[in-house]
């Protein structure tokens, strides 16, 4: 029973809204009926107009509350007949049968039975027929009373009978009015009545003749109903058979091939068309120009580099690799939520040939993931697939946006050729004042004598004139050297950063796609297994 009810769970939505409202109608109903009494075995009496049901209900109780009619329906209501000290209100309440008596007795062997006669399944009257639907599965044992001129009728048999047959265990069929045929018409009618049955799949449903007129064949019809009540099995046959029944209805609604498993070449494939919509190749580029632009700040020739100032940084164009804004949690929220991350770039929207190939790899994924699986679960793989289409451009910005880049990593050199430029740059001042000095004294008319110093490797350069040589041709020298190392610093961050956005891009991909799909899977999984387990 659990495991059934678990199926019907894990169906829902997905298999025929039915099918998996029946079975769980008959998780709901066992669990009903064995809190409310577990200990009463309940029988119920039907049959065709003027069978001799309600004769048949009088006989077995011996009373005569059962009103009894050839042509035309008696009984509008279901009647009930409790045999024991009390009573089972509650269950009666269950069942919906207002008229109910008692037959007060001591321990016996019908103790504990109730004996329901219910409306004719023929009737004219609607509310009859669907009181006898609404009974017939609510019932642990079923006694179909049936006379020598209608037991062939095809709305018993189609209405009821055919249906009911993988109850045959806990029906009765009874031939009524046997007194009315002679000996060899009666061996004939029942072993047609058998016949019939078995065609039919009730080849275990017992067949009795009976007379409730005259009370021949009363006491067998009594024997087995004592039977009934002393196994105590019949509410938990009737039940076994219900379970039975839906799980496989539900069965039926699984298929039983085998569970796609989603191929790698279809994850990359959604991760390249997802990465290149979300803009990676963007970002890759403006780390590489990034790495550029700042290297050449810091490590370029301090009488150049600050015309560099004026160009913009081209990830902060792009506004990747930056600390998202962290709102504070709504009022009311539990200690568990952070707030709203919002981290939003300026990369441009995806273009109408990258959507395409965006969907195309959705739609590949969830064909895959699809593949043999009955229709109501493929419509739940493909909507898990989409699910969050509309939020995904978001994630996917999201995790561009905060990703960490590893910009600030390998930069110490910088520092040091920063350091050097300007020690080289103060030495090419030097030299150039020192140079402009005898200028500005001959302009002013100070006579100092200024010695004459030499640069010793090459005595024909003065000390003045090497120092602008040496600060000026050793910074550019610096920077052109320094620039082939930020070059291939450069490339190897762009690659790195395509990596780590790649990997973040997989993520999404995993959470909002690749898991919800295969949840459905593994739901599929577990109510197929939960449905064998119910069988």
């Amino acid at each position: 029973m659990q495991a059934l009810g678990e199926a019907a769970t894990l169906s829902g939505g997905r298999s025929p809204d039915d099918v998996v409202r029946s079975a769980a109608d008959v998780v709901r109903r066992a669990g009903e009926r064995i809190a409310i009494s577990g200990d009463h075995t309940v029988v119920a009496i039907a049959g065709a107009t003027g069978s001799g049901k309600s004769a048949t209900f009088n006989a077995l109780t011996g009373t005569q509350l059962a009103k009894s009619g050839v042509t035309r329906p008696t009984t509008s209501e279901p009647m009930a007949v409790a045999w024991g000290a009390a009573l089972p209100t509650e269950l009666l309440d269950w069942l919906g049968i207002g008229r109910r008596h008692l037959i007060a007795s001591a321990a016996g062997p019908l103790s504990n039975l109730v004996l329901v006669d219910l409306p004719d399944h023929d009737s004219t009257e609607r509310q009859h027929r669907r009181t006898v639907d609404r009974l017939v599965p609510l019932v642990d044992m079923l006694v179909w009373i049936v006379d020598p001129q209608k037991y062939a009728d095809a709305a018993l048999h189609d209405g009821y009978l055919k249906p009911l047959a993988p109850y045959a265990d806990v029906m009765v069929v009874v031939l009524n009015q046997a007194d009315r045929l002679a000996p060899d018409q009666l061996q004939k009618a029942m072993l047609d009545l058998r016949a019939l049955l078995d065609a039919e799949g009730l080849g275990r449903t017992p067949v009795l003749a009976m007379s409730a007129l005259t009370g021949a064949g009363v006491p067998e019809l009594r024997a087995l109903l004592e039977r009934v009540v002393r196994d105590k099995t019949m509410t938990a046959k009737r039940f076994a058979t219900d379970v039975t029944e839906r799980a496989r209805a539900l069965a039926a609604t699984l298929g039983s091939g085998r569970l796609p498993r989603l191929d790698a070449a279809v994850e990359d494939q959604l991760n390249d068309a997802l990465a290149d919509a979300a803009g990676v190749p963007i970002v890759e580029r403006g780390v590489l120009e990034a790495w550029r632009h700042r290297g050449t700040l810091a490590t370029g020739w301090p009488v150049l580099k600050w015309l560099k100032w004026f160009k913009p940084d081209p990830l902060k164009k792009l506004r990747v690799g930056f600390p998202a804004l962290q709102l504070p949690a709504a009022p009311g929220a539990g200690p568990d939520d952070p707030g709203t991350t919002l981290a939003r770039t300026s990369l441009p929207k995806a273009s109408p040939v990258q959507r395409a190939a965006m969907d195309s790899a959705l739609r590949a994924l969830s064909d895959q993931a699809s593949a043999g699986l009955p229709r109501g679960w493929v419509e739940a793989v493909r909507a898990a697939t989409r699910g969050s289409e509309r939020l995904l451009a978001d994630r996917l910005d999201g995790a561009i946006a905060s990703a960490d880049l590893g910009l600030r990593k390998g930069t110490g050199w910088w520092w040091v050729v920063d350091v050097l430029q300007w020690l080289l740059f103060a030495v090419a001042v030097v030299g150039g004042l020192w140079l402009a000095l005898p200028v500005v004294l001959l302009f002013f008319q100070i006579h100092l004598p200024l010695p004459d110093l030499r640069f010793a490797p090459i005595p024909e350069i003065g000390l003045p004139t090497a120092l602008v040589i040496l600060g000026v041709g050793g910074g550019l020298l610096l920077e052109a050297l320094s620039r082939v190392f930020v070059e291939v610093g450069a490339r190897l961050k762009a690659r790195a950063a395509r990596a780590v956005l790649r990997e973040r891009i997989a993520r999404v991909t995993r959470t909002d796609v690749l898991e919800p799909v295969q949840a459905e899977l593994d739901r599929l999984a577990r109510a197929r297994e939960a449905v064998q387990r119910a069988l």
